[in-house]
C-alpha cells in the first residue's frame, strides 16, 4: 500500500515537472519571438530608411518635372506614370543619344577592369610568394601610395600616358586591389604550389592553373570594385576628355544640368536609373563571390 502511494506521488511529481518545463519552454519561445520581432522590425526600418532615396529616385523618374518637388512620396499622383523622362532623356539635348555615352563608358570600363585584374594578380603574386632584394622597401612604398588622394595622380598620369583613363591600370596603380589580393594569397596553403612545382610547373603555370582558380572570389571582388568605381568616375573623364562625342555617362548626366535654363529633372533621374542598372545587375549577380572575396581578403591565414 505504501509503495503504491509513493509511486503515485512520483508520477504526480513527474507530471508537475513536465508541465513546468512545457510552460517554461512556451514562455521562452514567446520571449525569443518578441526579441526576434523587435530585431527584424528595427532592421526593416533601417533598411527602408537607407533604400528610400533609391526608391524615391525610381518613382520620381516617372513623375512630371512639376510634380517631383511637390511631394516626398515616390508614387506619382493618381498612379499616372510618365515615361517621357526616359524617352526624352535617352535622346539628350545633343546630337548623340545615351547609347553613345554608354558605349563610351564601356570602352573605358572594360579595358580598365581587365588590365587591373591582370596587373594586380601578377604584382600580388610576386610580393606574396617571391623573395627579392628590396622587397620590404618596395612593399612599403606601394602601401604608402594608398595615402595619396587619387586626384593628385591625375596630371602625372596625363603626362605619362596617352590614354590615362585605363592605361595606368596595366601597371598596378590601384594599390588597394594589390593589397587585398596579397592578403588573400597569404591565406592560401603553399603545399599546393609546391606540389605543382614537383609536377613540373613553372611559376607562371602555377599562377595560371593553380592560383587563379583559388583567387576567383578575390578577383571577382576586384572586378566589381573597379567596374563600379570607373562607371561612377567623373573627375578623370572631365580632365582628360574634351570632345562631347567621347563623354561617358557621368559627364553626359552633368551636361544635362544646364544652370542657364530650366532643368528637366525627370529626364536626369530617369537616365540616372539607367546608368545605375549595369552596376546593380553585376553586383547582385556576383554578390556571393564579392562577400567571400572581401571577408577572405581581410583576414591573414
Amino acid at each position: 500500500m505504501a509503495n503504491t502511494k509513493v509511486e503515485f506521488l512520483d508520477e504526480k511529481a513527474i507530471e508537475e515537472l513536465k508541465r513546468k518545463n512545457l510552460e517554461r519552454n512556451r514562455k521562452r519561445k514567446i520571449i525569443n519571438g518578441i526579441k526576434a520581432g523587435i530585431r527584424y522590425g528595427i532592421l526593416v526600418i533601417v533598411g527602408v530608411a537607407m533604400l528610400y532615396p533609391l526608391i524615391w529616385l525610381l518613382g520620381a523618374s516617372f513623375k512630371t518635372n512639376a510634380d517631383i518637388f511637390t511631394s516626398i512620396g515616390f508614387i506619382p499622383k493618381g498612379f499616372k506614370f510618365d515615361f517621357t523622362g526616359y524617352v526624352n532623356g535617352w535622346k539628350t539635348s545633343t546630337e548623340y543619344t545615351f547609347a553613345t555615352y554608354f558605349m563610351n563608358t564601356f570602352k573605358i570600363v572594360v579595358p580598365k577592369v581587365i588590365l587591373t585584374i591582370i596587373s594586380a594578380v601578377l604584382t600580388a603574386y610576386g610580393f606574396s610568394r617571391f623573395k627579392f632584394p628590396g622587397k620590404k622597401v618596395l612593399f612599403s612604398i606601394l602601401i604608402s601610395t594608398l595615402l595619396l588622394p587619387n586626384v593628385v595622380l591625375r596630371i602625372p598620369q596625363f603626362l605619362m600616358y596617352n590614354l590615362p583613363l585605363f592605361v595606368p591600370a596595366a601597371f598596378a596603380t590601384d594599390t588597394f586591389f594589390v593589397f587585398m589580393l596579397i592578403q588573400f594569397i597569404r591565406g592560401l596553403p603553399k603545399e599546393i604550389e609546391e606540389a605543382a612545382c614537383v609536377d613540373g610547373c613553372n611559376s607562371l603555370q602555377t599562377l595560371i592553373y593553380i592560383m587563379v582558380p583559388m583567387l576567383k572570389p578575390a578577383i571577382i571582388s576586384v572586378a566589381l570594385f573597379q567596374f563600379m568605381w570607373t562607371m561612377n568616375d567623373f573627375m578623370g573623364p572631365l580632365i582628360y576628355l574634351s570632345s562631347v562625342e567621347k563623354y561617358p555617362v557621368a559627364l553626359a548626366l552633368k551636361m544635362s544640368m544646364d544652370v542657364s535654363s530650366n532643368v528637366n529633372w525627370n529626364q536626369i533621374l530617369a537616365m540616372s536609373i539607367i546608368g545605375l542598372t549595369p552596376s546593380l545587375i553585376i553586383f547582385f549577380g556576383a554578390q556571393k563571390h564579392f562577400v567571400d572575396g572581401i571577408s577572405a581578403g581581410g583576414v591573414k591565414g
